[in-house]
């Protein structure tokens, strides 16, 4: 501040995360941006929750505070899917665990709230934005009010909300207090009346009561969800109202690009003398879009970043790679290119006015909506163009992909296998029960053994040494033991081993926690079975670990109870089974694998 003769910050912002430069990180994507636009900015990164001086290093801001928990839900961050703490935190300097707090949206706003007396407080990220309606809350297990209530901020902001944050610094920098500020796309806000036209909700007293008046929410909520013509929604709380204002529009490619063009230094702060993980994972990958369509029971990412894909232009990666070349550690090889599912670079809807009334949750479930844009063009020569550039050696893609899509992208598929992949590929059938897969929001087992047997073929027809690293849900709403017998057969008819099992947790915002919590879908009614057994919870996931030695006597059980022991012996004899059919892969690959 010093050296730039600034004797205050327009604007602080505090973070559950260490702070690394780089775009992959909301907080200092959001610093940049408000920097690029005149703001004097400053990032508080894990500061101590417990002490008010260290709130007050660069002391107090002009404007406001604007307070995230990270890139994590800290509660996700903190603890395993058994309630279990966890050891480490990969956001972290050292992977040190315990350096940011339980619910740290609402240990830091009071902390902020405590130094700095008076000060506009704004909430964000992937903590607040989940939580900004009143949510079933797995740690508690109970229906906790929205974040907005129990932290006391000013403001929440939900989604990537560049566009929001951006325009309320500038009202309050014209002079708009605050509390006047109520008609921010992407925002919610407390009020003791509700707009016109807005959507009411059942009460925080009413879904915290009744898991039909929750589900009731939840449908009325998702329906408004579309940036193009969702309305406000209201829910009282007490005699107050939570006001959510629809979502803000996606942003354009020309937005975009401006702002992966900001100078970050893609380092992290130079006061850190041990490694970060989290920035060993994407030190040198490129996000070429945002947004997912897939609308998966389990994930928030549209909840989150929209239903909408948001594409960079090829120019504007091509220009990141050029920057990411000068980088000091870069040796040739970019992770990652890709987003949250990354054969959706390029996708759009082809129909404005449909754009506009959908209310569809997914665009692939459950068929591949007429009216979305499938074509691979833009994905090809995108990949074609970066992996041309003088100083690239190896260009991966490892941030998953949609195998629905390939049928309609053969190119890309084409691409993918030949150049892309490496050595493993990560894909996420998550079950390949057709009953669970329908709950999911996925496709079924056919699709997928479909695009297993091409990868395969086109694997060893090129010669290569490929496989696949499949991603299964145990514990899923909707799983039974039954079901997850047969996926572990599957597995074994398949020549698939599981290599870590992603045990089902509910997080705030996701349909399936909605059906975790409730025991219906929202959307049809129907009944679902919700594994709440701890002891049904641990047999599931050992099936899906089925060849592990440590597994067999809890597999043995699970057959037992669902009456089919004569699987005992073709389920826990030690078939020699490779990850993939055609490949045994190496230590040194299955140690990278491990680490993304």
């Amino acid at each position: 501040m010093t050296q730039r003769g600034w004797d205050e910050l327009d604007v602080l912002f505090v973070s559950g995360d260490a702070y690394i430069d780089h775009p992959a990180f909301g907080t200092p994507l959001l610093a940049r941006l408000l920097e690029a636009e005149g703001f004097r900015v400053g990032i508080l990164a894990q500061p101590d929750w417990r002490n008010a001086e260290a709130f007050k290093v660069m002391g107090r801001p002009r404007l406001f505070a604007a307070i995230s928990a990270g890139a994590m839900d800290s509660m996700v961050n903190h603890y395993t899917a058994a309630k279990k703490v966890r050891n480490d935190d990969a956001y972290t300097p050292g992977g040190r665990a315990g350096f940011r707090p339980n619910r740290a949206v609402i240990a830091y706003t009071a902390a902020v709230k405590g130094a700095f007396k008076g000060l506009p407080t704004v909430i964000g990220g992937i903590e607040a934005s989940l939580r900004r309606l009143a949510h079933y809350d797995y740690w508690d297990n109970k229906v906790r009010r929205s974040v907005l209530v129990d932290s006391k901020a000013d403001l929440l902001l939900f989604g990537m909300a560049e566009s929001t944050l951006s325009a309320l610094a500038a009202r309050m920098n014209a002079g708009e207090p605050i509390e006047r500020i109520t008609d921010l796309c992407g925002s919610a806000y407390m009020a003791t009346g509700c707009p016109d036209d807005a959507v009411e909700l059942p009460s925080y007293e009413e879904v915290s009561s009744s898991t039909d008046a929750y589900n009731h929410a939840f449908k009325l909520a998702s329906e408004q969800k579309n940036p193009f013509s969702g309305k406000a929604l209201f829910q009282p709380h007490g005699k107050r109202q939570v006001v959510v204002n629809p979502p803000a529009m996606p942003l354009t490619e020309a937005q975009l690009d401006r702002i992966y063009a900001l100078p970050f230094t893609k380092l992290p702060h130079p006061s850190y003398r041990e490694p970060i993980p989290a920035y060993a994972q994407i030190k040198f990958s490129i996000t070429s879009h945002r947004g997912c369509c897939g609308g998966c029971a389990f994930c928030a990412i549209t909840h989150h970043q929209g239903k909408t894909i948001q594409s960079r232009s090829a120019k504007s990666l091509s220009d990141e790679l050029d920057r990411l070349s000068r980088h000091p550690d870069f040796r040739g090889t970019v992770t990652d290119v890709g987003g949250p599912t990354a054969n959706m670079y390029g996708l759009r809807c082809r129909d404005p006015q449909a754009q506009t009334a959908c209310r569809r949750e997914s665009c692939l479930y459950p068929q591949i909506c007429r009216h979305l844009d499938t074509s691979d063009d833009r994905a090809v020569a995108l990949l074609r163009r970066l992996r041309s550039h003088p100083a690239i050696k190896h260009l991966f893609v490892a941030s998953g992909i949609r195998f629905d899509l390939l049928n309609r992208q053969p190119d890309y598929f084409a691409d993918l296998i030949e150049h892309h992949v490496g050595g493993l590929l990560k894909v996420a059938p998550e079950s390949s029960s057709p009953k669970v897969t329908k709950i999911m929001r996925k496709p079924g087992p056919q699709v997928f053994e479909q695009f297993l047997q091409r990868f395969r073929d086109q694997s060893l027809k090129l010669g290569k040494k490929q496989a696949i690293v499949p991603y299964f849900i145990s514990s899923h709403p909707g799983c039974t033991l039954n079901d997850m017998i047969d996926v572990a057969l599957f597995l074994q008819e398949n020549n698939l081993r599981v290599e870590q099992v992603q045990e089902f947790t509910p997080t705030p915002g996701s349909l399936a926690t909605c059906i975790y919590h409730t025991g219906r879908d929202p959307f049809s009614g129907d009944v679902i079975h919700v594994p709440l057994n701890a002891i049904e919870r641990r047999l599931q996931k050992s099936l899906l670990l089925w060849h592990l030695p440590e597994s067999r006597k809890d597999v043995t059980e699970a057959l037992r109870q669902c009456g089919r022991e004569e699987l005992t012996e073709r389920l826990t004899t030690n078939h020699d089974l490779s990850i993939d059919k055609s490949f045994r892969p190496s230590a040194r690959l299955k140690k990278r694998t491990r680490k993304r």
